[in-house]
């Protein structure tokens, strides 16, 4: 793992005027995580190992699961992690960013704050040793609207200050994937339909678009026609469509019995996975 340190070193005033404000206060003070960062990696060093004494460990991002976002609704991701010092813990601090090189600027393509600084809580039988929980408050809306090109690869960047104002930085204490919301539909007709006959089923595959604030066709993507037998809790997959180049879908299926049908798509690198309701044929 390749670690970079963000050598900011608070003096003890600077420490403890941070944290004897109240919580509200130090939001208010804060600056955005993308302006933050790039003001640490401005200052970088470059150790051969992690600065400073503080170690990070068991950092899980968003419960191990991807980020997935929308256009507009802002989303509440939980951050945990293990911070660990003999010296204690002052106040730690948490981004996530992405690109190649967080102590130069030019190599950050993306980054995010917190509202408020962690919240460490020291173990009751391990001296030094805290657990810690950050929660990161994305709004697409604002913190993407320069472009799709973030969806992807992002890191936990984490920073601790001990009780002597000493300060610790690690840039890839874990990964995420942040990725764009999609949505599909599906329509089956004829309704009803006589057994043995010919359904067409239809539909539309899109995705969030940060840039413009709305869902647009996703374009020449693999997409399951699936299933389920009414009765049944399980969907069988049929065939696999591709969306035209507007996202739509279409295709043609055989009506045996009464059931759903559906579409299925399971994603990309980028781009969320998402099933669409099932819409029921009734067979005669």
């Amino acid at each position: 793992m390749r670690i970079r340190a963000a050598a900011v070193v608070l003096s003890s005033a600077v420490l403890l005027s941070a944290l004897a404000l109240p919580v509200t206060a130090q939001a208010s003070e804060r600056t955005d995580g993308a302006t933050k960062l790039r003001s640490f990696a401005s200052k970088t060093v470059s150790p051969k190992d992690s600065l400073g004494a503080t170690k990070f460990s068991d950092a899980v991002i968003n419960g191990g699961k991807d980020i997935v976002l929308g256009v507009t609704a802002k989303k509440s991701v939980t951050v945990t992690y293990t911070a660990s010092n003999e010296s204690g813990i002052a106040l730690t601090e948490a981004f996530l960013w992405q690109g190649t090189d967080s102590s130069n600027v030019d190599g950050i393509t993306g980054s995010l704050g917190t509202d408020d600084d962690a919240v460490c809580t020291e173990s009751t039988t391990q001296q030094g040793v805290y657990s810690c929980k950050a929660v990161f408050n994305i709004d697409p809306a604002h913190d993407f609207a320069d472009g799709n090109g973030v969806a992807g690869t992002w890191k936990l960047f984490l920073g601790a200050w001990d009780l002597y104002a000493n300060a610790s930085y690690n840039d890839d204490v874990a990964t995420t994937k942040l990725k764009r919301a999609a949505t599909l539909t599906v329509d089956a007709s004829p309704e009803p339909v006589k057994k043995g006959k010919t359904i067409t089923v239809t539909g539309k595959l899109s995705r969030a678009n940060w840039t413009t604030g709305r869902y647009a066709g996703y374009a020449t993507q693999p997409v399951l026609l699936q299933f389920r037998k009414k009765g049944s809790d399980t969907y069988t997959t049929l065939k696999t469509v591709t969306s035209s180049s507007t996202g739509t879908l279409k295709t043609t299926t055989t009506a045996s019995v009464d059931g759903y049908y559906r579409f299925s798509f399971a994603g990309t690198t980028t781009t969320g996975s998402v099933k669409a309701t099932g819409d029921f044929v009734d067979v005669q």
